[in-house]
């Protein structure tokens, strides 16, 4: 039995449906969905090449002979009445997408994810009696709420991660290398039953903590460094994403107020999380704390981001975001404070948004001392 199998249930065969009642805001009778992570959360298909013809009465998705099997197989074990064409060639496909697409008038495309060529392609060889419609976010809106089985999937990554990091940050002492613990990392939270890590992991440690992405290298870890560690686990596709910072030995007493600040900020903000606010004054609560310490500059991101299939998806918590949380989001709230010749301190977890406030989806000690 795989860990998902213990879990809630997702309501995957609902969100079609769901989907279809905005068309015809959108100005269409059906949508073309492209982006794979989107025909992922419609169907249940986990396979890298495919098409799916979303429409008022019937699903099409066309891919190609290696999926023949898992695809139908996946469609059904998601409940999914959906129809499952085998393309094998452009000229297959095109012919199997016409026939879908008989007696559409106007058909949406996912324009974020349609290169230019692609629109020519099916306005040209696929559709040509159909007028395309350009929509945005169509799929992306609906995934931002999340259901008991995602949120399930997603605390279940998180709690695979804070018992990796668990296992993992006693060796900091060790003076391990930044590329060996975040090999470790991601190490562990396969062995504890998850699928992969969430993202490429962070290890950042002394100067190249002052760097928000920097990636794990060969440097060593040693005393007095700040060590900021960046990292999920990935489970049925849902993602975890959690950031802790660790003091190797003694902190100066510049790294200690580093720690204090961005400490105050954070759960400042995860107290600030709640239906009906807006992301943007969520991430102004943490941007207030860190500008009071007087390191307005040294705040380098946005505050947070939604998380789900993707590791960064809507609703964004930064200083230009319009949106307002609601039930339901899952998002990250992770402030911090870089300085390069002192390092980098960033705390964050993701949170589940409720009506009451929000719920942690991950738990680690925030305590910065080694055990």
């Amino acid at each position: 039995m795989t860990v998902a199998s213990e879990l809630p249930p997702m309501e995957v065969a609902e969100r079609a449906g769901r989907l279809c009642h905005r068309f015809e805001e959108a100005g269409c009778e059906a949508l073309l969905v492209t982006r794979m992570v989107n025909i992922r959360y419609l169907t249940g298909f986990t396979g890298s090449a495919g098409v799916l013809l979303v429409g008022p009465d019937a699903m099409v998705l066309v891919t190609d002979g290696r999926y023949r099997d898992q695809a139908n197989e996946q469609l059904a074990a998601a409940s999914v009445a959906a129809r499952v064409e085998m393309a094998q060639t452009a000229a297959a496909q095109q012919w199997a997408l016409g026939a879908a697409a008989a007696g559409l008038a106007r058909l949406g495309l996912e324009a974020a994810h349609v290169s230019w060529a692609a629109q020519r392609r099916y306005a040209n060889e696929c559709f040509p009696r159909t007028e395309l419609v350009a929509t945005n976010g169509l799929v992306e809106d609906l995934r931002q709420h999340k259901d008991e089985g995602e949120i399930a999937r997603m605390a279940r990554a998180g709690a695979i991660a804070d018992a990796a990091l668990a296992v993992v940050r006693p060796r900091l002492g060790e003076r391990p290398t930044e590329a060996e613990v975040a090999l470790e990392l991601d190490s562990e939270v396969r062995r504890l039953g998850a699928d992969g890590a969430g993202f490429e992991t962070i290890v950042a440690s002394g100067p190249n903590g002052a760097r928000p992405h920097a990636r794990p290298g060969r440097r060593g870890i040693v005393e007095g460094d700040l060590v900021v560690i960046d990292f999920g686990a990935a489970l049925d596709g849902y993602r975890s994403d959690m950031t802790r910072t660790t003091m190797v030995g003694e902190p100066s007493e510049m790294q200690r107020r580093m720690l204090d600040v961005v400490a105050e900020s954070q759960a400042a903000g995860v107290v600030a999380v709640a239906a009906g606010v807006g992301a943007g004054e969520v991430d102004q609560v943490c941007r207030q704390v860190i500008a009071g310490a007087g390191w307005a500059d040294a705040f380098l991101h946005g505050t947070g981001h939604g998380v789900g299939l993707d590791i960064h998806e809507d609703p964004r918590v930064s200083p230009t975001s319009t949106a307002t949380l609601a039930a339901g989001h899952v998002v990250t709230v992770e402030p911090g404070v870089y300085l390069p010749e002192h390092g980098g301190v960033r705390i964050e977890d993701m949170v589940l948004v409720t009506t009451e406030g929000s719920r942690p989806l991950t738990h680690a000690p925030k305590d910065p001392h080694l055990p």
